[in-house]
This record gives structure tokens, sequence and C-alpha cells, in this order.
């Protein structure tokens, strides 16, 4: 498991609060036995409807890997398709005023960090990057700071998470992995547990 420390990158802004995982990833893509292709038809529906409108359409955003949203994002159902449409799109990190929380969960479970800050922090770099779609974005999970143009703003995320992220702990099924000997150690101490 990798130590998530910063991440630096383009960034694609993306308006609106209360994105749902149904407008992420439409229900009809969930019929996947994996999860490839799935970049592919991120917000296909609402990139449909704006016909290369859509931020994922424009060239300027081609190869961004820090996604800016708004409030409630990845609110509705708690499908883990979403997260892994957007990072198979190619985001590495999102930047939010606020997230839902089993989205939050399944982003962490694959290794994308989700940040918070103000809603003023949120508009000023949606505009810079609606502005200059060049601007480099760092998001820096140590000291809690976002730099974009120039300026820098403080982020956030919940202290335990965070500390997951930074000791590349992040992993749940990696770490029953890694430490599959200990485990069977304790099971086979249990008076419980017959194998």
């Amino acid at each position: 498991m990798a130590q998530i420390k910063q991440i630096t990158g383009a960034g694609i802004s993306l308006s609106g609060n209360d994105i749902d995982t149904d407008r992420i990833i439409p229900a009809r893509f969930l019929k996947c036995v994996t999860f490839d292709g799935l970049g592919e038809q991120v917000f296909a529906d609402d990139r449909a409807a704006l016909k290369g409108r859509h931020p994922f359409d424009q060239p300027q955003y081609q190869g961004a890997t820090v996604l800016v949203v708004n409030r409630n994002f990845g609110c509705g159902s708690s499908r883990e398709h979403a997260p892994q449409a957007i990072a198979r799109w190619g985001i590495q990190a999102v930047l939010g005023e606020s997230f839902a929380e089993i989205f939050f969960g399944n982003c962490v479970a694959i290794g994308i960090p989700c940040l918070t800050a103000t809603s003023d922090v949120i508009a000023q770099v949606q505009g810079l990057l609606e502005a200059d779609p060049s601007i480099s974005i760092t998001l820096d999970l140590t000291t809690q700071t976002v730099a974009f143009g120039g300026q820098t703003a403080a982020v956030s995320m919940p202290e335990g998470v965070r500390q997951a992220f930074l000791a590349g702990t992040w992993d749940a099924c990696g770490q029953l992995v890694a430490n599959a000997e200990a485990i069977r150690a304790t099971a086979a101490a249990l008076p419980y547990v017959a194998w």
C-alpha cells in the first residue's frame, strides 16, 4: 500500500450541489463484472445532455487529476462504481465543500483522498480553473493545504483517514492480506474458532 501525502496536477471543476452517484455513473453501467471501462462512462447522461460542453468532455481538462466540486458530492445510492468511474477517468483526489459519507468511504477504500474546504476557497479554485485550466493544484495532506494559482488555503479531512493516507494504511483489504499470518495465529488461539 502506498503512502499518499500529496497530489499535484491539473484540475477540473464540476459546479453544482448534490451531484449524486447516479449522475456520476448511471445505473445501467452497474451490470459490469469488473470496473474496467467505467471511466469512459463517467457522467454519461450529463455529458450526453450537454453535447460536448460538459467539463469531462472539454479538451482543456483532459488529463486532470484533481476534481473540484461543491456541496454534498456523491450523495444518493452507495454504489462503489461512482468513485471507481472517477478514478478510472484519471482523478486521483477530490476537493469539495462536503461529501456524502458512503461516497467518501468508498473513495478512501480505493485510495482517493477527498478533502474539504470552505465554499469561498472552492469558488476561488473553480473560478481559476475555468479561467485558466493550465494551473496546477497541489493538495498536501501533511500540511492540510491546497495550493493553486499562487495562493494557498486550508483544507481538511477526518484525522483518522488523513493518518491512514499518510501511513499507507488506507486499504483495509490490503491490511488484512498483509497481516494474514497474525490473523491466523490469533484465530488459532481462540477457543471458539474451529478450523
